[in-house]
C-alpha cells in the first residue's frame, strides 16, 4: 500500500496507464537572428494559448464553466507582460528561446514553491505546466495525451497538470496517482469536479507501479493499492459501493439550513481565493463567503491592481452571492507571499517579519486603494473586512481611522457604500488569542485562521515533515486558544467564525460547536459534508464530549477521544 495526499474522495479500481512525459532537454545556443527567435517565442505563446482556449472550451461541456474557468491562469501566465519582458530581454542578450524561457518561468516556479501557503504554492504547478507546453512547442515535442485512454484506466504519472486533467475523458478515468500536488492545486479541484477518486504526492510510484497492474485508489483516505489480492479487491468493491450511497444521501443537505441535532442554527460557508470560486461555493449551497483571499487579485497582476479593478473583482461575488455575506481579508503580503513588483526586502524570518497588516498600514495610500474599492462594492452586497496577522489593538485602530477616511472621500465624490460596513480581524496569533477580550471590544467579528494559529502556538512549520507530529489542532495548547478567544468573541456579543482547514475537520466540529462557535468556513466540496456532521451532534452532547478531550494531556489522546466518538 502507499500513502499519498487524499486529492479528490472516492474509490476507483481499474487498470494502471503510466502515462510518460516528454524529454524537453535542450543545448543551450546563442541564435543568430535574434528577431527571428523572438518570433518563434510569440508564435509558441499563440499555438499555447489556442490550444488552451480549445481546453477550455471542452471543459466548459464536460465539467462546467467554474472548472474550466481554472485554465485561465495559464493563459495569463503566457501572456503575462513582466514575462515576455524577461523573456525578450533573455533573447536580446544572446540567449535562445528555450533557455530564455526556462529561465523565466523557472523564476516564478521557485518563488510559488517556496511558499508557505498552499493555495499559492500550488500555483507553482500552473507556472510549471505553462514552460512545458510552451517548450514542447519550441522543441517539436508532444506533451502527454490523456484524451484517449481505454474504460477503467488509473492514470499514473509524476505530475498531473491541469492542461492533462483538461483532456480527461471522465468516462474512461476511473482513478489518478501522482507523484507531486497538493489538495488546493488546480488539478485536484478539477479531479473533484470531475469526480474522480484522486491521490498526490505517492512517492516514486511511476517506478513502483507498472503499465497493467490492477490498482485501488482510495481517495478519501490518500491510498494507493496495486495489484490488490481477492480479499483486498471485495473490501474496496464494498467501500465503493458504500461511498456511493453516502454521497447520494449527502444531498438531503442540500438546500437546508445548517442546524445541530437540536435546532441551534450555525453558519456554513465558504473559502474563495478568486471571484470565479464563488460560483463554485454557490453551486456546492453555501451560505455566504467566510475568507476571500484577496492577495490572488495581486498575485495574478503583473503590477498593483487598480481601484477599479479591485472594485470590480468585489462587485462580482457580491453579486453572485446575493445579499449572502461576505468576509474579504485584505492585503495579506510577505511571509510565504511574494509579490515582485512591491520589492519587499528580504527578511531573515519573514514570517516574523514585514507582512500583512504590517506592510499596508505602512504604505496606507496603497492601502486606501483597496478599502475604497471594498466599501464602494459594499453597495452591492453584504461585505465585511478583514485585517490579517493582527497582533496589538493599535493596528485595528488604525486600520479602522483608514477605513473612515476613505468613507469621507466617497462621501465627498458621492459614492454608495454600506455606512455600517462591519471590519473585523483574522485571529491567527498567539497575541491575538491572549488579548482577544480586547480585541472584541474593537472589532465587529472575529475569524480564526487555525493554519497560521497552529503554526504559531506550536512554533512548528507546517511544511517541515520533521515537527509534523507539533502541527495539530487536537493539540491541548491550540484547543485551549480556540476556546478563550470563540467565549471572549461571544461574550462581547461578536461573531465568531473559523476560515482554517481545522472548520471542516469532522473530528473537531463538536469540539467547536461546544466552544460556541458561530461560522464554519470550509472549501466548497465540504460544505454539505460539513453541514451533515454538524446536524448529528447537540450542544449538551457536544459539551459532555468537550469536558473529556480537555481534560487530556496529548494529542494522541484528544484525537484517539475524538475519533471514537465521530459521527
Amino acid at each position: 500500500m502507499f500513502q499519498g495526499v487524499n486529492a479528490s474522495d472516492g474509490i476507483g479500481i481499474g487498470v494502471a496507464q503510466v502515462a510518460v512525459e516528454p524529454d524537453l532537454t535542450f543545448t543551450p545556443h546563442a541564435p543568430e537572428d535574434t528577431t527571428a527567435e523572438k518570433a518563434r517565442y510569440a508564435a509558441a505563446i499563440a499555438k499555447f494559448v489556442e490550444q488552451t482556449n480549445a481546453q477550455i472550451e471542452r471543459m466548459s461541456k464536460t465539467v462546467g464553466d467554474d472548472a474550466a474557468a481554472i485554465m485561465g491562469a495559464h493563459i495569463e501566465f503566457a501572456e503575462d507582460d513582466g514575462i515576455k519582458m524577461m523573456v525578450n530581454g533573455s533573447i536580446e542578450s544572446g540567449m535562445c528561446a528555450e533557455q530564455a524561457v526556462y529561465d523565466a518561468y523557472e523564476s516564478y516556479y521557485v518563488m510559488f514553491s517556496q511558499m508557505e501557503d498552499e493555495l499559492f504554492r500550488e500555483r507553482a504547478a500552473d507556472v510549471a505546466d505553462v514552460r512545458t507546453g510552451l517548450l514542447a512547442d519550441l522543441l517539436g515535442k508532444q506533451v502527454v495525451d490523456l484524451s484517449t485512454l481505454p474504460e477503467n484506466s488509473i492514470v499514473v504519472v509524476h505530475e498531473l497538470t491541469p492542461s492533462m486533467t483538461a483532456d480527461i475523458d471522465k468516462d474512461n478515468v476511473a482513478g489518478i496517482v501522482t507523484e507531486t500536488g497538493g489538495r488546493t492545486s488546480h488539478s485536484a479541484i478539477i479531479a473533484r469536479a470531475l469526480e474522480i477518486p484522486a491521490v498526490l504526492s505517492v512517492a516514486d510510484v511511476t517506478t513502483a507501479i507498472k503499465n497493467g497492474d490492477t490498482v485501488v485508489v482510495d481517495g478519501t483516505n490518500g491510498a494507493v493499492i496495486a495489484n490488490p489480492n481477492d480479499a483486498e479487491l471485495s473490501q474496496y468493491r464494498n467501500e465503493a459501493k458504500k461511498y456511493a450511497e453516502e454521497k447520494a444521501a449527502l444531498e438531503a443537505y442540500r438546500g437546508k439550513e445548517t442546524l445541530t441535532a437540536d435546532g441551534e442554527k450555525v453558519l456554513l460557508v465558504a473559502n474563495i481565493g478568486n471571484p470565479d470560486d464563488a460560483n463554485v461555493a454557490a453551486e456546492h449551497d453555501t451560505e455566504g463567503i467566510g475568507l476571500f483571499r484577496s492577495e490572488f487579485l495581486f498575485m495574478d497582476a503583473s503590477e498593483l491592481p487598480s481601484e477599479d479593478e479591485q472594485f470590480a473583482a468585489y462587485q462580482k461575488v457580491a453579486l453572485r452571492m446575493k445579499g449572502m455575506p461576505i468576509i474579504i481579508r485584505t492585503l495579506d503580503v510577505g511571509g510565504d507571499k511574494e509579490i515582485p513588483y512591491l520589492n519587499l526586502q528580504k527578511e531573515e524570518n519573514p514570517f516574523m517579519g514585514f507582512r500583512a497588516v504590517r506592510y499596508c498600514l505602512n504604505n496606507p495610500d496603497q492601502y486606501k486603494v483597496q478599502l475604497r474599492a471594498l466599501l464602494r462594492a459594499s453597495a452591492f452586497g453584504d461585505i465585511k473586512i478583514m485585517l490579517p496577522l493582527v497582533t496589538t489593538i493599535d493596528e485595528v485602530r488604525e486600520a479602522k481611522a483608514l477605513v473612515e477616511e476613505c468613507k469621507n472621500e466617497l462621501r465627498a465624490a458621492g459614492i454608495q457604500f454600506n455606512e455600517n460596513i462591519e471590519v473585523g480581524t483574522m485571529i491567527e496569533t498567539p497575541a491575538a488569542s491572549l488579548i482577544a477580550d480586547d480585541l472584541a471590544a474593537e472589532c465587529d467579528f472575529f475569524s480564526i485562521g487555525t493554519n497560521d494559529l497552529i503554526g504559531y502556538t506550536m512554533c512548528a512549520d507546517r511544511g517541515n515533515d520533521r515537527v509534523a507530529y507539533l502541527y495539530q489542532v487536537y493539540q491541548p495548547a491550540v484547543l485551549r486558544s480556540l476556546k478563550n478567544l470563540i467565549a471572549e468573541g461571544n461574550k462581547a456579543g461578536i461573531m465568531v467564525g473559523m476560515c482554517g482547514e481545522a472548520a471542516a475537520d469532522p473530528l473537531l466540529i463538536p469540539v467547536l460547536l461546544s466552544f460556541g462557535l458561530n461560522e464554519f468556513s470550509v472549501s466548497a466540496p465540504s460544505i454539505l459534508r460539513t453541514r451533515k456532521t454538524i446536524s448529528k451532534w447537540s450542544k449538551a452532547e457536544a459539551d459532555e464530549l468537550t469536558n473529556t478531550v480537555m481534560g487530556l494531556k496529548t494529542a494522541a489522546e484528544v484525537r484517539a477521544a475524538l475519533k471514537e466518538a465521530a459521527r
